[in-house]
């Protein structure tokens, strides 16, 4: 079902052709990389935050961490994430699917400086098995994101 959801919304905005459903699992960012054949970095990493009783989405590159004191600089608050068995009811799509495509009216979606160093990224498309090429423009015109965060540590 979250599937359908992401794809009727990419529909809509016109990226229908840049879904990608895989025979693979794309649950975690190594298994979406393996599948796609890119590096896990390319991987847009969509996690789940609450921020009092709101629920956001940042989108990291694969292999970012969060910063702690820039999450509390940006956001106003220590990262509290979203329990993996309450994902689905706050977002609308179950953890190894978490994209910004098809959500929950309410949820904000904040794309993080990480997915900058990459020409093309790979969010989820509400499921397991799928991914969304998108460039970086694409990324940004389709997320329907607030704006731009710095919430990750730096690469060691």
């Amino acid at each position: 079902m979250s599937l359908e959801k992401a794809k009727a919304y990419l529909a809509e905005k016109g990226y229908a052709d840049h879904v990608i459903e895989l025979e693979d699992s794309s649950a975690t960012v190594q298994l979406a990389a393996q599948a796609l054949g890119v590096e896990p970095g390319m991987i847009a990493k969509t996690m789940s935050f609450l921020i009092g009783e709101e629920a956001i989405l940042i989108l990291t590159e694969g292999t970012a961490r969060v910063d702690n004191r820039k999450y509390k600089d940006t956001f106003h608050m220590k990262a509290k994430m979203i329990p993996f068995e309450e994902v689905e009811k706050w977002i609308g799509h179950a953890p190894g699917g978490v994209c910004p495509f098809g959500i929950k009216e309410g949820v904000k979606v904040y794309l993080d400086e990480s997915l900058k160093q990459f020409d093309t990224v790979y969010p989820a498309a509400g499921n397991d098995h799928s991914a969304v090429k998108l460039t970086i423009a694409e990324l940004e015109e389709v997320a329907g994101a607030v704006g731009w965060v710095d919430v990750c540590k730096e690469p060691a």
